[in-house]
C-alpha cells in the first residue's frame, strides 16, 4: 500500500508587519519608493523648482555644497511606476535635461518595517515624507551603505545588540532636535549591491556631520560596514508640500 503524504504549502507573505495593536499584527503592501539623482551644469536652481512645482511630484530640490553648479532630487512616490512614466518625462524635457547627471550618486531605495513599529502606515509612508518635507530640517546628507556578509550570518540576538547601539546614538540626535533620518533598504535596486540608503536631515549641517562621526565607535560601523557613501552633501532651495 502507497501512503501519500500531502504538504500543504501556505502562500508567501512578504508584506510589512509591525507590532501587534490589540492582539492582531499589523500589515501593509505599501512601501515608500525614493530615487535620489545628482547632477551638474545647474546655473539657476528657480527654473527647475519651478518645473518641479508644475510636474506635482513628491519630492525635494538641493543645491549641493560640493559643486557651485550640482543639485541633488529627491523623488518619492507609494507606486514605483511614477519613476518610469512622469518622473523620466520630467528629466528628458528642459530644464532638467541639458544637466550633466552624476551616475555614481544615484540612489533608489524602499521603505521597510522591523516588526516592531506601533504605528506601521506612519511609519512606512508618513513619516519619511514629514521628514523630507519638512522647510525647517533643510540641511541634507544622502549616503548608501553595504554590511559585510558575515552580519548577516550572526544569531539575531547579536544583531539586535549591535543595531540598539547603533539606534540610541541616533535617536539621541533626533530627541535633541538636531538629525533626522530616512532609511530606506535598497536590495537588488541599487546597481553596486549597496545594501541601505540613508538620509540624514536637520536645521543646521554640523550635527549631520558629528553623528556620522560618533557612529564610526559603534560595532556596526567599525566591524560590519564594507563601504560607505558616496556622500551628497546639500540644502533644500525647492519641496513638494505634504
Amino acid at each position: 500500500m502507497n501512503h501519500h503524504t500531502t504538504i500543504t504549502k501556505q502562500p508567501l507573505d512578504i508584506r510589512e508587519t509591525g507590532a501587534a495593536v490589540n492582539g492582531t499584527r499589523q500589515t501593509s503592501d505599501k512601501r515608500l519608493f525614493c530615487q535620489f539623482l545628482v547632477f551638474g551644469g545647474c546655473a539657476e536652481t528657480g527654473v527647475l523648482a519651478q518645473a518641479l512645482a508644475v510636474s506635482r511630484l513628491e519630492g525635494v530640490l538641493y543645491e549641493d555644497i560640493n559643486d557651485a553648479r550640482g543639485v541633488g532630487l529627491l523623488l518619492m512616490a507609494e507606486d514605483p511606476n511614477i519613476f518610469v512614466t512622469k518622473a523620466r518625462r520630467l528629466l528628458q524635457n528642459e530644464p532638467f535635461v541639458s544637466l550633466i547627471q552624476k551616475p555614481e550618486l544615484t540612489m533608489f531605495g524602499r521603505t521597510y518595517a522591523l516588526g516592531r513599529e506601533l504605528d506601521l502606515e506612519d511609519w512606512l509612508l508618513k513619516k519619511p515624507r514629514r521628514t523630507a518635507l519638512n522647510p525647517q530640517w533643510s540641511w541634507a546628507v544622502w549616503y548608501p551603505l553595504r554590511r559585510k556578509p558575515e552580519f548577516a550570518l550572526l544569531p539575531p540576538e547579536e544583531q539586535g545588540k549591535i543595531l540598539m547601539e547603533h539606534a540610541m546614538i541616533g535617536m539621541s540626535y533626533g530627541e535633541a532636535g538636531y538629525v533626522f533620518d530616512i532609511r530606506l533598504s535598497c536590495f537588488g535596486l541599487d546597481k553596486n549591491d549597496n545594501e541601505f540608503v540613508i538620509g540624514l536631515v536637520g536645521p543646521e549641517l554640523y550635527p549631520l556631520s558629528k553623528i556620522v562621526q560618533d557612529m564610526r565607535k559603534t560595532q556596526q560601523t567599525a566591524k560590519y560596514i564594507q563601504s560607505l557613501g558616496p556622500f551628497f552633501v546639500g540644502k533644500a532651495c525647492w519641496q513638494s508640500s505634504l
